[in-house]
């Protein structure tokens, strides 16, 4: 709180003191020696710089009445040096009572009141030195204008009266310097500066008050930032909670179509399955003319009937491949210095029921199809057929349904008929080892060479295939069954290997994407050494990240197979590193 050195009053803030104040410097202005009044601030100043001088003593100024009266000249220039001596002291003393106003707050006529005023004292005392009847007067104006002059001055701020001019300028500058616009350098009073706003204090309370003031303020502003800043933080969070929810409702979309995607490339997307593709086929024929009515459902009839038996009509088989390559390499191929091949072998490529995802099937029925010409799987593969491709799906069901590969069954949804669901591997070995037959999965799980090729891969079907190698034949026919090879996205199967004069390996592989008409050209007497371009492939022709092999190697017993089925629960593939 704030106090009024003049009239006691109290006030909360600075700029309330300062508008008490210019209250009462809007009130009567009052000379504090001769009790003058109705002029203003101005007029005041310049009625106390010419008309008291309380520096001088009582005499000189009767001296310079006397020479105003008598119109001496050499007192007109004293008056006016007079003037000019106490107007730092007189004018203080006037400021004392007001603040001084701005220079441009000043009235346009200011200049001309105080002349007019000064002019009207000078006047005035020229008509008495000029009227000798009235200089009888002139003693009791002088009185008059002495009593004034030298009466007991009145503090305008607390009222205190002193005996002299310089005790009231002296007590007006010590007691009451807080209240002028600069307080005077020679107080010994201390000054408090705000460290805030650089106001000057004299009173440590005030200053405590005033900077309370500007810390209230200060509490207050942040309070209001912590308020916009709360709203702030919670419009971003809003904004970034909506984005998330946006961001992952895309993703859950873009997830939603990838495992469409997923299901309809790997047949799992509930659109049929080998009879209904076959079905389709059929029908576009028709539709095209290509297809009689009567053909049609002739054709229709034989598949039924082969799903009915379940076993595969035969339709996509070429046999006799293996004769014709042992005579090819036996009487033609000069560039080979030797090869070997697997035992007799079928080719059997995709039709059009299972065209696309068909792959996998193909390679068993012709692994199938070598191990039913071995006498050695005789007892294991006892009576039975090369089957259909919805039979081997009902087969594979059969062997997830005993126990083989869980985690397989449980990918696939243990459900593989009426569907184009995609097999691989370990779908071929868990069928295989149902039906007693020994093999064993080998995981190339990485490139062996440069530019991402796999030689161990060459060099593993190698060591396979010449361990039955009699003398120095060029050709070897061996008693192995074909292996069965998977990478990403395509199966085949591996019927031989060759080995150039160069040292290089080639590996002779049938691939059921090769449609029969291709695969019968190597049935002719004189094969073209381009014919065996589809079967060859280098080792700069297998790129894949990664292979995996399935490889026959006898048969199993039934507590072997037992064995197996227990440790199929937590099956893993032999790498090769």
């Amino acid at each position: 709180m704030l106090s009024c050195d003049i009239c006691g009053e109290m006030v909360t803030s600075e700029p309330d003191m300062k508008a008490h104040l210019v209250v009462h410097m809007e009130s009567e202005v009052v000379c504090p020696f001769c009790k003058l009044s109705g002029i203003n601030y101005d007029e005041m100043c310049f009625h106390i710089e010419t008309a008291h001088f309380e520096q001088n003593t009582p005499e000189r100024n009767l001296e310079r009445l006397n020479a105003i009266q008598y119109e001496n000249p050499d007192s007109k220039n004293t008056t006016r040096q007079s003037t000019t001596e106490v107007n730092s002291s007189i004018h203080s003393a006037c400021a004392l009572n007001f603040p001084k106003h701005p220079a441009q707050h000043l009235p346009k006529d200011g200049t001309l009141k105080h002349e007019a005023l000064c002019a009207g004292s000078i006047t005035e005392s020229r008509k008495y030195s000029k009227s000798p009847e009235k200089q009888f007067g002139l003693s009791a104006v002088q009185e008059s204008i002495y009593e004034t002059t030298y009466s007991s001055p009145e503090c305008p701020f607390c009222g205190k009266t002193e005996g002299r001019s310089q005790d009231m300028e002296m007590h007006v500058k010590t007691k009451h310097a807080n209240l002028l616009e600069t307080p005077l350098e020679d107080c010994h009073q201390p000054l408090y500066d705000c460290p805030m706003c650089g106001l000057v204090c004299t009173n440590y309370h005030i200053l405590q008050e005033h900077v309370d003031l500007h810390l209230d303020e200060s509490s207050f502003q942040q309070g209001m930032d912590r308020v916009q800043c709360s709203g702030d933080r919670e419009l971003a969070e809003q904004l970034q909670q909506e984005e998330d929810r946006k961001r992952k409702s895309e993703e859950s979309r873009q997830e939603r179509e990838e495992f469409q995607k997923l299901q309809r490339q790997y047949g799992l997307d509930n659109s049929g399955g080998y009879k209904q593709q076959q079905l389709r086929h059929l029908e576009r024929e028709v539709n095209r003319g290509r297809v009689l009515p009567s053909e049609f459902h002739s054709r229709k009839a034989d598949m039924m009937e082969s799903i009915a038996i379940g076993i595969d009509d035969g339709k996509t088989k070429t046999s006799g491949i293996i004769e014709a390559l042992h005579r090819y390499y036996q009487n033609t191929a000069t560039d080979v210095r030797c090869v070997w091949l697997s035992a007799m072998v079928d080719h059997f490529h995709s039709s059009y029921g299972d065209k696309g995802w068909g792959c996998g099937y193909r390679n068993f029925q012709m692994l199938l199809s070598s191990l039913l010409q071995n006498d050695v799987y005789g007892d294991c593969l006892k009576g039975m057929s090369i089957p259909c491709i919805p039979k081997i799906q009902s087969m594979i069901e059969d062997a997830w349904k005993e126990g083989f590969d869980p985690q397989g069954a449980c990918q696939l949804n243990n459900r593989l008929q009426g569907t184009k669901a995609w097999i691989g591997a370990c779908e071929i070995y868990t069928l295989l080892t149902s039906l007693r037959v020994k093999c064993r999965i080998i995981d190339f799980h990485k490139s062996t060479g440069p530019s991402g090729t796999h030689p161990r891969l060459f060099e593993w079907i190698l060591n396979y295939y010449s361990s039955e190698r009699e003398g120095n034949s060029k050709v070897v026919c061996t008693s192995k069954p074909p292996v069965y090879l998977q990478h990403q996205g395509h199966s085949r199967t591996i019927v031989g290997i060759e080995e150039r004069k160069n040292r290089t390996l080639c590996l002779l592989i049938f691939d059921p994407g090769c449609p029969s008409r291709e695969m019968q050209k190597l049935l002719k007497q004189d094969i073209e050494a381009g014919s065996l371009r589809q079967l060859r492939k280098s080792v700069g022709n297998l790129k894949h990240k990664q292979y995996q092999i399935v490889a026959v190697e006898g048969v199993l017993s039934p507590d072997e197979k037992l064995a197996r089925k227990q440790a199929s629960q937590v099956f893993t593939a032999e790498k090769i590193p």
